[in-house]
């Protein structure tokens, strides 16, 4: 598999809230370098988050665009995220079912067929405003 197909693969796994099958695609040493926060480094503390958003967050991507560098291993994708908000957590606005609508990119690395890298980018200030009102 490219490294292309292994980043399709990976947010159709996602959409499909396959979540074995997504972090089957993810290195053991996977960097998760989140839009707020200190990266995690580890297939492990990169379960958790993704644990931790499942019951926070209902979150469909779409409008999905991958971008492959020259050199095979860069992946850039670019998405928008249809979420509902469906659990608080720590520092941010009450939950209770808000949807959102909110445009959002990330980076990923793939070495050896599995990904190496996950860098995620939005707008949180966006985001919040979209589940404070």
């Amino acid at each position: 598999m490219t490294s292309l197909e292994t980043v399709k693969a990976y947010y159709d796994a996602f959409n499909s809230r396959n979540w074995s099958e997504m972090l089957s695609l993810v290195d053991e040493h996977v960097i998760h370098e989140p839009n707020q926060g200190k990266p995690r480094i580890g297939k492990a503390l990169f379960t958790d988050f993704m644990q931790n958003m499942d019951a926070s967050y209902a979150e469909t991507l779409k409008d999905i665009v991958l971008f492959s560098s020259t050199t095979e291993g860069r992946i850039a994708a670019e998405f928008v995220v249809h979420g509902t908000y469906k659990k608080a957590e720590e520092g941010l606005p009450p939950a209770h079912g808000q949807t959102y609508i909110l445009p959002a990119a990330a980076f990923l690395e793939v070495q050896g067929g599995k990904i190496t890298r996950v860098t995620t980018y939005y707008n949180l200030e966006l985001w919040i405003e979209l589940v404070s009102q």
